[in-house]
């Protein structure tokens, strides 16, 4: 489950990843709806994403459905690596 103490961390689940890199709107967050249906509560996705317009679409979509962003790292060639916590 996400936001767990320091000390449960350690013992982390697997991570969920998706990948939407070349996709461009409004595809990646449709890509991240499908992808997370039927996901329990408090999984963990990493979704990857190169889409500018995108950080704002997923923003909303988390705010609508109660995910959590945890945390967004840039890293090579402009994508963007969100780790999200499912509600």
């Amino acid at each position: 489950m996400c936001g767990l103490t320091e000390q449960s961390q350690m013992h982390e689940t697997e991570v969920y990843q998706i990948d939407a890199i070349g996709l461009v709107c409004p595809l990646p967050v449709l890509r991240f709806k499908k992808r997370t249906q039927g996901l329990p509560s408090g999984t963990q996705v990493d979704f990857l994403a190169d889409d500018p317009s995108g950080r704002r679409d997923l923003q909303v979509l988390c705010e609508l459905t109660g995910h959590r962003i945890e945390w967004v790292r840039e890293e090579d060639a402009g994508v963007l690596r969100y780790r999200i916590c499912l509600a």
